[in-house]
């Protein structure tokens, strides 16, 4: 095996393990004897179990931004975008289960970028101009769009989780949902919204 792809064997049963232990639950020890080979090996490699987490963790981002950027780059009515943007997102969870996993399991300390938060705070801040642009249009107040930024993709989100495990019902029906709540509760906005609960 030539040393790139013993590197890729090595990320691929990390990868592996700490979608199934997590970072906290997986040792250089374990990685080694998955992948039939000795301790230095990995440390030659990766200097230790953290640089290989690094590696595998910035990968999952590239792919999961890459997927969530292009919905968003793509154009389109704002509808269309929110519906590209849960199907994008539910994809990578079909597509890279481990993937996801991984990235939202709690971060080691040690990691201060790369987290899941700080990729949906990044994709909140792109859905924000988007929306900023429809408030304005709709004459509601564009400083809001921040908010609403990370509801929105929040929502997303914490629904992708839920599905990861649930896995029903599916994926299409799930973003028909997500985007029948969003849009047509966006619909609907008021422009200076209150709890009835406390008019």
């Amino acid at each position: 095996m030539t040393a790139a792809q013993r590197r890729e064997q090595l990320l691929d049963v990390s990868r592996q393990l700490f979608a199934e232990k997590g970072f906290e639950g997986t040792s250089v020890e374990e990685i080694a004897s998955r992948a039939e080979v000795s301790k230095p090996v990995v440390y030659e490699h990766f200097g230790g179990k953290e640089g290989v987490y690094a590696v595998v963790v910035d990968r999952e981002i590239q792919a999961l931004t890459g997927a969530l950027t292009g919905a968003l780059e793509a154009g389109g009515h704002p509808q269309v975008l929110v519906e590209r943007t849960a199907l994008a997102l539910l994809d990578y969870i079909e597509s890279s289960t481990d993937g996801f996993r991984i990235l939202v399991r709690d971060s080691p300390v040690t990691q201060s970028t790369g987290t899941f938060s700080s990729l949906i705070g990044d994709v909140a801040m792109q859905v924000e101009h988007l929306l900023a642009a429809q408030f304005k249009r709709r004459g509601l107040d564009p400083r809001t769009a921040p908010i609403y930024a990370q509801m929105l993709v929040g929502m997303v989100a914490l629904t992708g989780q839920y599905w990861l495990d649930a896995r029903k019902p599916k994926k299409d029906e799930v973003a028909a949902h997500l985007v029948n709540l969003a849009w047509n509760g966006l619909s609907g906005l008021q422009v200076k919204p209150s709890l009835r609960g406390q008019a």
